[in-house]
């Protein structure tokens, strides 16, 4: 496993290079069919991963991989699940806040997971079996998987209850159904805090005790979240789908997720 995870990382670190020489010019933007934006960063990223992940000879689920038919993924017992660029309104808005998820999943479970913030050479990653995730910044991209390893600290949720519960919020999807789950929350007598951040920089807030609670209920698919999901449960953090009240599952029929909870 930590084979795989070595390989992620390798393959975040590059990819995270050349999202930055495209961030760092006057760059285009198109609109997807679903009127998603999407830069020559996703694209130059997307072939920089699928070139580490394929001698895996494991499947890969990418946005921006033509999607394959669940008649066959169905039978599909490990598989890859990748954003080259997560938050690419974020990469459009060049405020910093946008990753590179990339996750192995088992049996619809993630096993590990890499988060990477090409902007501040940010670089998380984690080993649910393991229940270990770390944290490292970095001087550059092209630093060797060894120094990684040396230089990355274990992150760890709260475990202190405060009076105040900080609650993450999107920087671009803070709606109605939040905003009444943060009301919830204050008539119970806490006060609320909002931490905003894009991209799957939310789920490491929580995990690395920065955050109490996560809500997210506006849509997303399942790269947006695995390898976010990966680094919680690797620190006891739960990700829990509104509609199961079970932790979000991967490789579905539907690669979109259901609402859902961060929660320590």
């Amino acid at each position: 496993m930590n084979k795989h995870l070595h390989t992620a990382i390798q393959a975040a670190l590059k990819a995270g290079e050349a999202i930055m020489d495209v961030y760092n010019t006057s760059f285009s933007v198109t609109l997807k069919e679903d009127q998603s934006p999407v830069t020559a960063a996703d694209k130059e990223a997307n072939t920089i991963i699928n070139a580490f992940l394929k001698p895996t000879n494991m499947p890969i689920i990418s946005e921006e991989n033509k999607q394959t038919d669940y008649t066959t993924r169905k039978s599909w017992e490990t598989c890859w699940i990748v954003d080259p660029v997560d938050g690419t309104k974020e990469f459009v808005n060049r405020n910093g806040e946008f990753t590179v998820n990339i996750a192995l999943v088992a049996h619809g479970i993630p096993q590990l997971g890499v988060i990477y913030v090409p902007a501040t050479k940010t670089l998380y990653y984690a080993n649910v079996l393991n229940k270990q995730a770390f944290k490292a910044h970095l001087n550059t991209h092209r630093t060797p998987l060894e120094t990684v390893l040396k230089q990355a600290k274990p992150v760890k949720p709260k475990t202190n209850k405060t009076e105040t519960i900080l609650v993450v919020g999107s920087r671009s999807h803070m709606n109605e159904a939040t905003l009444n789950f943060v009301e919830q929350i204050k008539t119970s007598g806490k006060k609320v805090e909002i931490v905003s951040k894009g991209s799957s920089l939310k789920f490491c807030l929580v995990a690395e005790g920065l955050a109490d609670v996560y809500p997210r209920f506006a849509p997303t698919m399942e790269w947006d979240t695995a390898a976010g999901q990966a680094i919680c449960n690797a620190v006891g953090v739960k990700v829990i789908a509104m509609n199961t009240r079970k932790p979000l599952q991967y490789n579905k029929e539907n690669l979109l997720n259901s609402n859902f909870l961060v929660q320590a």
